[in-house]
C-alpha cells in the first residue's frame, strides 16, 4: 500500500520497490557485481523534487560504470540540512521515484547528514557528486581512493534545483 494505492499485485511496481534496499542487502549486491568485474558508481543526495537536472546528472553518473547506487538522505537528515520546511516529499516517495528511474539500480536510505558511514559499508568503485564540489573535499574521498576507487564530479544542468522550483511556487511578495 502506497498512499492509499494497493499496488501489491503489480509486477512492474514490485520491480521498482525491489531496488530500495538497506545497506546490508546493498553490500551483498555490490559484492556480486564487483566479483563479476563490474564497476559500481555511487552518488547521494536529497532528491527532494525530482527535476531535469537530477535526471541528467543520474544518467551521466550511470554512464561511468555498469551499476548506479543512490544514497538517499532520510527525511530527518534533509530537515537538518535544508531546514524545517523540507523535505517536500517524504523518504518513501523520494526513494520510489528514484527507484523507478531506469538508470538507478539500487536506492539506499541513510539517516546521517553525510554518506560516510554508508560509503564505508558499500565501498563502491566510483563516487560521484555534482560540479559544485571540489573532488578532494567530497565526503568519502579518502576512503574511496584508499580502496583503489575514483572520485569524480559531474557538471550541473544550469537553471534546475529543488530550491529554485520551491521558490517559484511561493507567492510573489
Amino acid at each position: 500500500m502506497l498512499n492509499g494505492l494497493d499496488l501489491t499485485g503489480s509486477m512492474a511496481f514490485q520491480k521498482i520497490t525491489d531496488k530500495i534496499v538497506d545497506a546490508v542487502d546493498a553490500r551483498r549486491q555490490i559484492d556480486r557485481w564487483q566479483q563479476l568485474g563490474h564497476e559500481v558508481v555511487f552518488t547521494n543526495g536529497c532528491f527532494d523534487i525530482l527535476h531535469t537536472g537530477h535526471i541528467s546528472y543520474l544518467a551521466a553518473a550511470r554512464d561511468l560504470g555498469q551499476y548506479l547506487v543512490v544514497g538517499l538522505n532520510s527525511s530527518a537528515s534533509v530537515k537538518r540540512l535544508k531546514g524545517s520546511d523540507r523535505p517536500i516529499n517524504d523518504t518513501p516517495d523520494r526513494a520510489l521515484l528514484l527507484a523507478a528511474l531506469t538508470m538507478v539500480d539500487l536506492v539506499v536510505v541513510f539517516e546521517e547528514d553525510t554518506p560516510l558511514v554508508l560509503l564505508t559499508e558499500l565501498l563502491p568503485d566510483i563516487l560521484v557528486k555534482g560540479g559544485d564540489y571540489i573532488v578532494e573535499e567530497i565526503v568519502g574521498y579518502e576512503l574511496i581512493t584508499q580502496h583503489g576507487g575514483r572520485v569524480l564530479t559531474l557538471p550541473f544542468v544550469a537553471g534546475y534545483s529543488s530550491t529554485g522550483i520551491i521558490n517559484k511556487m511561493k507567492p510573489a511578495t
